[in-house]
């Protein structure tokens, strides 16, 4: 649903036909908490702890519709399942699984910083106070970049820009003129004066993504935090850039 290597979401679920045929499955993970979600086009959904809500990232959630239940009992697989990923047996769902039975002991204090995060999201006021914060995020580097020069977002298009994985470049010609390993040079070079102010941790593109920064907007992070990060952007990069240019 969320991309977060160049910053994109799907705008809406409009595109997946209701009586569809088949199953749409659905990658989540960027994007549960944070944006709206078209549950009843998604027939299995997945997503971590880890994103989001900023728990662990080993454990995996896995939400069926009654049409994916229907699938996995009514078809056989033409190839043995390993034990670990079945689902159903003898054309039966394992139900278990989806109350409480695990296939592995996962980790109890993991399990309790996700409960914990829960009541966190119910304090601050549900959902929708987790969307708004992720689009306050958005907002504040939406309203910087229109004002600053030297940057654009990686996707031009606001109906799929995503509040979560927010991922801009340098767009000036010094920049643009330089190969791919000395732009990359520049953008370790902004990130690590960041990080020596202690003001930005990791705020490198996605190694496989076009040079770039990406800022996470999840709700976990302060709207604030990122406003007052933006000024130190502009420091950082003028101070890098002095070095080329």
């Amino acid at each position: 649903w969320n991309g977060t290597t160049s910053g994109v979401r799907v705008p809406n679920g409009d595109w997946i036909p209701s009586n569809r045929e088949g199953l749409t499955i659905c990658d989540a993970t960027s994007a549960i908490f944070a944006m709206p979600i078209d549950y009843e086009k998604c027939d299995v959904l997945t997503w971590s702890w880890q994103k989001v809500l900023g728990g662990e990232a080993a454990h995996g959630m896995l939400a069926l519709s009654p049409r994916a239940v229907n699938r996995l009992e009514t078809h056989q697989p033409p190839w043995p399942i390993p034990k670990a990923f079945r689902l159903a047996k003898n054309k039966n769902i394992l139900s278990g699984i989806f109350e409480g039975v695990t296939i592995n002991t996962p980790s109890m204090l993991c399990v309790e910083d996700a409960l914990d995060t829960l009541n966190w999201v119910e304090n601050i006021g549900g959902i929708e106070k987790l969307f708004n914060r992720s689009n306050t995020s958005l907002k504040y580097i939406s309203n910087w970049i229109d004002n600053t020069p030297w940057v654009e977002f990686m996707n031009p298009d606001k109906t799929t820009r995503s509040n979560t994985g927010i991922t801009f470049t340098i767009v000036e010609d010094w920049f643009l003129n330089m190969d791919n390993d000395k732009q990359r040079e520049v953008i370790k070079k902004i990130n690590l004066l960041l990080d020596e102010e202690k003001v930005a941790n990791d705020i490198n593109g996605y190694p496989k993504a076009p040079p770039s920064f990406r800022i996470w907007g999840g709700g976990t992070v302060e709207p604030e935090d990122i406003k007052n990060l933006l000024p130190w952007m502009d420091w950082a990069f003028y101070t890098v850039k002095n070095q080329y240019a």
